[in-house]
């Protein structure tokens, strides 16, 4: 690109938009990358504020802002993700459908870090919902070289920086355990609870089975829901360390694998993950989740609706974030527990 004065420009092509702001009324290209500059056009483009103007001149070594762009997010850009026309060096990324939304940390700050581009993304690893803003994406400078945008993919790869996993429908058994519930000394209130969180998703419920303490039972209401073909089971109550208190043992004892008894969350750290030898999740719920707002099951569970393996490391990076704060007024997801 070149640099000239406007009053010099007629017949020449723009080389990015040029934005009128008027503030309350508009914000938004009069002249588009690619306009040929007429003689009529001086007045409007002297009229915000454009006394010189970048003007284009081919550069096989160089991409446009809006070309370099496209380039960014196509290696941002995944399955069920809607990407917005490169405008000023700008592209943005909407979802196509409810998910969870993942982002390769890692590879994002090696983007990052290159300069003269940027990608921007919600958190990762949370649910969103269709229409959600994802990421944004912009080139910095006007143009920027070839050169720099092949250091670009090599430093992402081949695979996207971004993913969004849809939900799957799950057919979800609870078991809720304790003599005082079991023998009407309190009222339940687990079950209720853990009904309205599950229907924030595609599930069905089986059933609930309140039974005692007698570890068991506990292990076989637990193997009936699986063979009744539950997708999950969620365990409530006997989770602390109390001799009454067997529910971890029963999960145990179902034959599935233990992948963390405690989580780095609070509310939540007396949480129990485990998986069937079949890959179907059970966990156990400490009693927090009965009447705190927001707990370790609001941020374990979209990544089982959709899916996705949760491990003893993934479990281990939620200390970072997972303090809830107990606000007034709960905003979660867009508040900082879990991230």
């Amino acid at each position: 690109m070149k640099l000239i004065k406007t009053t010099e420009a007629v017949g020449h092509v723009l080389c990015h938009d040029m934005t009128q702001i008027i503030p309350g009324v508009t914000k938004d290209a009069v002249f588009r990358k690619g306009h040929v500059v007429r003689e009529e056009d001086i007045p409007v483009l002297l009229s915000i504020g454009k006394d010189n103007l970048y003007v284009w001149e081919k550069d096989d070594t160089m991409y446009h802002e809006d070309e370099a762009a496209d380039i960014l997010r196509g290696l941002c850009q995944n399955d069920y993700m809607e990407a917005s026309s490169p405008k000023e060096g700008k592209v943005e990324l909407t979802a196509q459908t409810d998910g969870l939304f993942k982002v390769d940390e890692e590879r994002l700050i090696r983007l990052n870090s290159l300069g003269e581009m940027m990608v921007a993304t919600r958190h990762g690893n949370f649910p969103v919902k269709k229409g959600d803003k994802l990421a944004g994406t912009r080139i910095i400078p006007l143009v920027i070289e070839k050169e720099k945008m092949e250091a670009a993919k090599e430093a992402v790869g081949e695979e996207p920086l971004l993913a969004l996993l849809p939900y799957h429908h799950k057919k979800v058994g609870i078991v809720t355990t304790g003599n005082e519930v079991f023998h009407g000394r309190i009222r339940d209130q687990f079950g209720p609870v853990i009904r309205e969180k599950l229907a924030e998703f595609d599930t069905e419920v089986l059933g609930q089975t309140i039974m005692n303490d007698d570890q068991e039972k506990i292990t076989e209401a637990i193997q009936a829901f699986l063979d009744a073909g539950a997708d999950m089971v969620v365990c409530t109550g006997g989770m602390s360390v109390d001799p009454d208190d067997t529910t971890p043992a029963a999960i145990k004892g179902t034959g599935a694998e233990i992948v963390s008894y405690g989580a780095p969350v609070l509310p939540g750290a007396m949480f129990l993950l485990a998986y069937t030898k079949d890959g179907r999740p059970i966990m156990g719920l400490p009693g927090c989740v009965m009447y705190a707002k927001r707990t370790i099951f609001d941020l374990v569970l979209p990544r089982v609706m959709a899916d996705e393996r949760v491990t003893a490391q993934d479990l281990a990076k939620l200390g970072m974030g997972g303090l809830c704060l107990g606000c007034p007024t709960c905003i979660f997801p867009n508040c900082g527990f879990g991230k």
